[in-house]
């Protein structure tokens, strides 16, 4: 892998994860989402290798966060908890 495209992935993973440190105040679906577009724009990176392949990563990566989370929350519904 090329040197400069190593750098912008270690930026923009450096950049992710500080970002997500605002995350306090946000209820476990959000936080999740974040954490699914973070991690899906990370793969997206290293496996797209462009800006189309990033964002395309979080996309999918933040739906992926929204949708387990919606799930869980059904799941403990129906568990009366």
């Amino acid at each position: 892998m090329k040197l400069t495209q190593r750098n912008s992935i270690r930026a923009v993973s450096i950049a992710m994860l500080l970002s997500l440190g605002a995350c306090s105040g946000m209820s476990e679906r959000e936080k999740n989402t974040s954490y699914g577009a973070a991690a899906g724009g990370v793969a997206g990176a290293v496996l797209g290798g462009g800006v189309l392949g990033t964002l395309g990563g979080a996309a999918v990566g933040g739906v992926i966060g929204h949708e387990v989370t919606r799930s869980n929350e059904k799941d403990q519904h129906r568990n009366g908890r």
